[in-house]
């Protein structure tokens, strides 16, 4: 009977052993995309920060654009007159 109790109590050991390792491997896991998921939203949040604080520059460009060549076209109604 000692012989079977011992098998029995080996067979349960490295069953647990067995668990404690998968836990383990799950538990990394869920760490490094922890991890990962934290270093997207931190550089989620810098891009936002980044394009709320940048000029438009294009925006600029377009109102120069359109006074420039406003001044021409008048510019030529004027001559035209005289």
């Amino acid at each position: 009977m000692g012989k079977l109790e011992d098998l029995i109590s080996a067979s349960k050991l490295s069953e647990l052993l067995q668990k404690k390792e998968e836990e383990k491997r799950n538990n990394t896991i869920l760490w490094v995309l922890a991890i990962i998921g934290a270093v997207a939203a931190v550089a989620a949040i810098a891009y936002g920060v980044y394009r709320f604080f940048t000029p438009d520059y294009l925006e600029d460009f377009e109102d120069d654009f359109d006074e420039d060549f406003d001044e021409d076209f008048f510019e030529d109604e004027d001559d035209e007159e005289l």
